[in-house]
């Protein structure tokens, strides 16, 4: 969630420009999202080991919601022959882009324990039903009201096998809640993480996602989310409301050295003041 500028010089052509594309202009947005906000193989470990330890099973059947480049499908069927993923969402090209650059590098056994379904997640029917629905990267957060949520989250257990989990991430610190800017070097971009606007009277926030180059190029608002913030008590209460049995949070603990994160996240009832967080609840039904 970071960014930063810098110039290098190149040979002119006629009139003073440079005749070498700008790297924004050939980068692809979807893979730099990938790069570098998505963790597969972390994510996996966690949903599949908290899924076992929860039902004393392990999970077969996932079901991704609001799943863009389905790049947690294609980890899922890789993992485990057993393993079957539906991806939902409802954005043609992002789907597209899922089957031409994701699926194409699984083989065809892989490739056909995964289905992509372009749908609503409130209306979505799949043939069997799964045992673990995910809801990652925040975006369940564009259902801006109690009902819309809650409706979403009823919709979740009643898809699911009868000890089916919902797993979902969550981000806040009292930084989420301000009007900011943050930046994250990688080897051959920055990611630009821009909290643009935030309404503290209807908790509606605006992001974007920039990313920069080596060559001063920078790719503007390749991704834009108009979401509420959401807290922790909040999507706890709803999650009950909505009928789970049991709704439990994980909260990160931290590096005695580094005071960071360490990606260790353990089960919690109480949490730290920390300017920013990434926590993970699991729903039971």
């Amino acid at each position: 969630m970071k960014a930063s500028k810098s110039s290098k010089k190149h040979k002119k052509g006629k009139g003073g420009r440079s005749n070498k594309p700008s790297l924004a202009s050939q980068a692809d947005r979807h893979i730099l999202y990938q790069e570098s906000v998505q963790d597969t193989e972390f994510e996996y470990e966690f949903i599949s080991s908290t899924f076992e330890r929860l039902r004393g099973r392990q999970p077969r059947l996932l079901r991704e919601d609001f799943c863009g480049t389905a790049q947690m499908c294609c980890e899922w069927v890789r993992r485990d022959p057993h393993n079957r993923a539906f991806g939902v969402d409802l954005d043609t090209e992002v789907l597209t882009w899922a089957r031409e650059h994701n699926l194409s590098q699984l083989n065809p056994e892989q490739c056909e324990r995964v289905q992509l379904i372009e749908a609503d997640v409130l209306e979505v029917r799949t043939d069997q039903a799964p045992d673990l629905i995910i809801a990652m990267n925040f975006s369940y957060q564009g259902f801006k009201t109690r009902e819309a949520l809650r409706g979403y989250f009823e919709r979740v257990r009643e898809a699911m096998t009868d000890d089916g989990v919902l797993i979902m991430d969550a981000f806040g610190g009292y930084e989420a809640f301000q009007e900011l800017e943050e930046e994250t070097e990688h080897d051959d971009f920055t990611y630009v993480w821009d909290q643009d606007f935030y309404d503290p009277i209807t908790g509606a926030m605006t992001c974007h996602i920039h990313f920069s180059f080596p060559d001063g190029s920078r790719m503007d608002r390749a991704f834009t989310y108009h979401w509420r913030l959401w807290t922790l008590p909040e999507l706890q209460e709803l999650l009950t409301e909505a009928g789970f049995k049991r709704v439990t949070v994980y909260w990160e603990g931290t590096d005695e050295e580094t005071n960071e994160g360490d990606g260790n996240f353990q089960p919690a009832t109480q949490g730290e003041a920390d300017p920013g967080w990434i926590a993970f609840l699991s729903a039971e039904k």
